[in-house]
């Protein structure tokens, strides 16, 4: 008796094995395939405006249904659209925040010329030489601040971005002028 209780037990713990895990292996293997799809579908700047400290892990969040599909602000409607299809889920709008659009802006005359800002911007917006005075393109800027640790004078600062018009027609003025 005493020599078949270590035998049962093994047969116990290799059927476990055997059944068990690879369930929850293949599981595993799904979720980690489907974060890796979300994360292509995601633009890539790591700017953490999701709340996650990057798009893999915001990827991961989404595939193991912890986050929603609709946090990511720089990928905007169309990355939503195409994680909802991958995951045959309806499309959500992004949350309206009442912010005013941000950009970076670096005080020239403060600036060393040290890189670490050129390095940590995920878009490329900033552009400059090492030992040289470097400065921010607006445009591609999205405003999402990664650039302001690496600092070491503190130079940048995140300032109100210039509206920008996406359609102005203008009105011709009437021939009698205001007179009428």
């Amino acid at each position: 008796m005493e020599m078949l209780l270590p035998i049962l037990f093994l047969v116990l713990v290799t059927l476990c094995l055997v059944l068990v895990l690879p369930g929850e292996e293949d599981a595993g293997r799904r979720k980690q395939k489907l974060s890796i799809g979300i994360d292509r579908l995601l633009p890539q700047t790591q700017c953490g405006e999701c709340g996650y400290p990057g798009c893999m892990p915001y990827a991961a969040a989404i595939a193991r249904g912890e986050a929603p599909i609709n946090l990511c602000p720089p990928g905007g409607d169309q990355t939503i659209k195409h994680i909802a299809e991958m995951l045959g889920k309806n499309t959500k709008p992004l949350p309206v925040v009442e912010t005013q659009a941000l950009v970076a802006f670096i005080d020239e005359d403060l600036c060393i010329g040290c890189v670490k800002c050129i390095h940590a911007c995920p878009v490329d917006a900033i552009i400059g030489a090492p030992k040289q005075m470097h400065t921010v393109m607006p445009k591609p800027c999205t405003g999402c601040g990664l650039c302001l640790e690496p600092c070491p004078v503190d130079c940048i600062t995140l300032i109100p971005a210039a509206a920008r018009i996406k359609k102005w027609v203008w009105t011709k003025p009437s021939p009698f002028g205001s007179r009428l």
